[in-house]
């Protein structure tokens, strides 16, 4: 987890169930706390040493979990009125540790993947992507002004 929080950055553990048949992960329930809404699910992977990043929301905040492999997510606050501005912080999420990480819109965010496998990552957005009018604003993940640096080789 990350040693600097950004406001509004929130996490939620999670937990394995298991049984004699196998394992079930719970990840998101309209009732919890963290929860703002519903927009759509998608799941995106990203390959070992790419990086995918940076970008962020105007209207979108995004909710985050590792299905397979392990990948180090960046954040940075461009929020003009946040407490946090200009702060940056790292997560690492991955299946084995698993939990749900909330990014609110403003947050310049991205992630790597980490190891040698492919990373699946699973966003449940409260809006669905609007194909004609994207709400997504993007920067080049290695040159730029955000104080993070990515381990991965290439990105977009």
């Amino acid at each position: 987890m990350s040693e600097h929080s950004i406001q509004g950055v929130e996490t939620k553990k999670l937990v394995w169930r298991r049984d004699d048949r196998g394992r079930l992960l719970e990840i998101l329930r309209c009732n919890d706390e963290i929860f703002n809404g519903f927009g759509q699910v998608y799941v995106t992977v990203v390959l070992p040493e790419v990086v995918k990043a940076w970008h962020y929301h105007k209207k979108q905040d995004d909710s985050f979990v590792a299905l397979a492999g392990t990948v180090r997510v960046g954040l940075s606050d461009a929020r003009e009125n946040s407490p946090t501005k200009g702060r940056t912080a790292e997560y690492i999420l991955s299946t084995d540790d698993p939990y749900v990480l909330v990014i609110p819109r403003g947050v310049w965010h991205g992630f790597e993947c980490v190891g040698d496998r492919e990373a699946m990552v699973l966003n449940v957005p409260n809006m669905p992507y609007d194909h004609e009018h994207p709400d997504e604003y993007r920067l080049d993940p290695f040159k730029n002004d955000i104080p993070f640096k990515w381990n991965a080789k290439r990105g977009g």
